[in-house]
């Protein structure tokens, strides 16, 4: 097994780790990784109309 691929299994090992032992932590963590992710896209979409002109 080369090392890539290890890392990766035990990454994807950990994260079902956490999700087994702790689902409404996990829960909140893609929670929060979504409403980032909307900030990210309404912070991007006013900076682009604000430059259009009106």
């Amino acid at each position: 097994m080369n090392v890539k691929k290890l890392t990766g299994l035990i990454v994807i090992a950990l994260v079902v780790f956490f999700i087994v032992t702790n689902p409404s932590g996990a829960s909140g963590a893609v929670s929060g990784i979504g409403n980032w992710l909307y900030g990210v896209g309404q912070n991007v979409t006013t900076f682009f109309s604000d430059l259009a002109p009106s």
